[in-house]
């Protein structure tokens, strides 16, 4: 992956200087307020761009960057500003006593369920194969490197909550098998869509809120005095993830798509069943009993991770109402990448109700949508 073209004066700034070797980086830096910051293009993926550094990095990027100091100090004040947007969206949830952090956490996300926006009832009943790939592309930010910014909790724990997240982070990578990597199960579901399946290829055209999802993960993964705030953020993650991805696998057979291509949701159906409760009784409600003063940090960051995600999904329906495409900029998503295999779409006859193509693709004969 290449650094990505600036999106403004912040990424112009920082971009020009970490195409060269290491030095000092010329300050300073003015972030916007916290009202914004969240959806900010320009923010979100300079903040991005020095977290990658701690990832896969850039091939255009002296890996040297990763703790120069002043790139370290110009990310302190990108990362104030996102705490700040956090603080300004997120009101944090009353403190309970470690005993009661699970019920907790099984509290927020009950609220979240029933009032936030439901994009995965949308893509279920409503999405044709554009709107779903789509939908994929903005994933393929997290979902291209999935589970890798809670794993920075793993040495910052010990006993039982250590314990709980390695057993849930092993099955995040394949017990082990590189093919059942979850990670590499969502390359497979990109090709089989004809997208492009390589690390960062879509970064240029997703929104700031789709890096902020992300951005938040690493901004708690790269601090220890974050660690609580991970635990919950996972658990929220768990928590709400098995009948949406029921929901998307379901879409994306009905819009065609054969065994590989959905087995990355059907996947999480059955092993995130499992990881919430691993993640809410022995991770998080251990976590708060070993350490009571995270029992706050712990809901904080359950409500951070449903905060960001009502979020974005608002951002992506609210496009989609108006008849517009959620990601940014123009042009065609067909993949490029070296594991390429294009879905192949048959014409659609006459009008399409409720948006729906009347054929699957003809890469899946004999199975029609509806």
């Amino acid at each position: 992956m290449r650094l990505p073209p600036a999106r403004g004066p912040l990424t112009a700034g920082i971009f020009a200087q970490l195409g060269g070797p290491p030095r000092e980086l010329e300050p300073p830096l003015t972030t916007p307020p916290p009202a914004w910051a969240l959806d900010d293009g320009d923010l979100q993926l300079a903040l991005f761009a020095c977290y990658e550094l701690h990832y896969r990095g850039f091939d255009d990027v002296d890996d040297h960057w990763e703790w120069q100091p002043s790139l370290l100090a110009a990310r302190r004040k990108l990362e104030h500003c996102l705490e700040s947007a956090l603080a300004f969206a997120v009101p944090r949830p009353p403190a309970v006593p470690p005993q009661q952090v699970r019920h907790a956490l099984a509290g927020l996300v009950a609220e979240e369920e029933a009032s936030g926006p439901s994009l995965a009832a949308h893509l279920q009943r409503e999405a044709d194969l554009e709107r779903f790939r789509e939908f994929v592309v903005h994933r393929s930010i997290y979902h291209l490197k999935e589970a890798d910014p809670h794993t920075w909790a793993i040495p910052r724990l010990h006993g039982g909550p250590k314990a709980a997240l390695v057993e849930i982070q092993a099955d995040e990578y394949g017990g082990g098998r590189a093919e059942r990597m979850h990670a590499e199960l969502f390359r497979t579901t990109m090709t089989g869509l004809g997208l492009d399946d390589s690390y960062g290829a879509y970064l240029s055209r997703v929104p700031g809120i789709t890096l902020a999802v992300s951005n938040v993960m690493s901004l708690f993964g790269l601090h220890r005095r974050l660690r609580g705030a991970l635990a919950g953020h996972l658990a929220a993650l768990e928590m709400t993830s098995s009948l949406p991805n029921r929901r998307y696998a379901l879409a994306l057979r009905h819009l065609g798509g054969d065994a590989a291509t959905t087995r990355f949701y059907e996947e999480h159906v059955q092993a995130d069943a499992v990881h919430e409760q691993v993640a809410a009784h022995d991770l998080c409600a251990g976590l708060a009993a070993q350490e009571p003063a995270l029992s706050g940090d712990i809901l904080y960051g359950a409500a951070c991770a449903l905060a960001v995600e009502r979020r974005w999904a608002e951002h992506v329906m609210d496009r989609w109402q108006r008849g517009a495409s959620s990601l940014e900029g123009h042009g065609d998503l067909a993949g490029h990448g070296s594991r390429r295999h294009a879905l192949e779409c048959d014409a659609i006859e006459g009008e399409v109700a409720a948006a729906r193509p009347s054929r699957v693709p003809s890469r899946f004969p004999g199975r029609h949508a509806g």
